[in-house]
């Protein structure tokens, strides 16, 4: 009796939306997932690496198994509340022809990176397990950002402008994390400014392809071709030094020319009675 008054109060919460709950939420998932990661850290440190990517035991403990954790934390939170519909159904919210310029984009980085990263420096097991963490980057990342806050917020009548800026925001801000793993302040700065504009263009592909499983197979592309590309997560916001690598890193004036843009476009508005998710 005691575990369905738990889960009647925590539907209750969710299902109200707004939000200082979206915000209450992502809170609470990034303590259990940096609990996750500190408790490897705890558990495995002999067998960590200073360098995140200097072998497979690394990548595996230090970033999959924390991620493993995080992504199965999320779609069981997605299916306590019965929302698989409402997030991986066809979105209620139709697109616009100009926000296909986003996934392109992304698109378009992400194999310049693939194209210019120097394997060399890698293991085939580091490689593979790379990607195989950015699948579970992705499908975290995205059902919680692009997936469980935006529809916590349009479920409160939010305008899809505020939309955008709020889970862009708390995209941002999950990232300030970085600090407890020990990276320099300019670094996780870097990378909150970007992830902000790439939260946007997230958003946009979300609005163009209809579906959310886009932005989690694109985000899923991006954030490993990014770390081989330049070495680690410390450089990634730094960009590299191969040619293809360089002008991959151009997509982050883009993506902030983007955003502007977006500023000025978007004036949608969702409905809350349609998102209950579609066949």
């Amino acid at each position: 009796m005691a575990v369905e008054t738990d889960r009647g109060w925590f539907r209750t919460f969710m299902e109200r939306g707004g939000w200082w709950r979206a915000v209450a939420f992502t809170a609470a998932y990034l303590v259990l997932y940096s609990g996750a990661g500190l408790l490897m850290s705890a558990l495995f440190g002999d067998r960590i690496a200073d360098d995140m990517f200097a072998d497979t035991a690394t990548v595996f403990l230090a970033l999959f198994l924390p991620l493993a954790a995080g992504s199965a934390l999320l779609a069981g939170t997605v299916a306590l509340l019965g929302w698989s519909r409402p997030l991986f159904g066809r979105q209620p919210v139709p697109g616009r022809a100009w926000m296909w310029i986003a996934p392109l984009i992304v698109v378009l980085a992400a194999l310049l990176r693939i194209l210019g990263t120097d394997y060399g420096r890698y293991t085939a097991g580091v490689v593979a397990m790379t990607y195989a963490a950015g699948l579970l980057i992705g499908f975290a990342e995205e059902v919680l950002a692009r997936g469980i806050v935006i529809h916590m917020l349009r479920r409160r009548g939010f305008g899809e402008l505020a939309v955008m800026l709020l889970s862009s925001l708390l995209f941002a801000l999950m990232h300030a994390t970085n600090l407890l793993s020990g990276q320099p302040p300019a670094t996780v700065a870097a990378t909150m400014g970007f992830t902000f504009a790439f939260g946007v263009a997230m958003y946009l592909t979300l609005r163009a392809t209809r579906f959310l499983i886009w932005p989690v197979l694109l985000h899923a592309a991006t954030d490993p071709s990014t770390f081989l590309a330049t070495g680690g997560i410390d450089e990634a916001a730094t960009g590299g030094t191969d040619p293809l690598v360089a002008l991959a890193g151009a997509s982050v004036l883009l993506y902030a020319l983007l955003a502007v843009a977006a500023l000025f476009l978007i004036r949608d508005r969702t409905d809350p009675d349609a998102l209950q998710g579609r066949p």
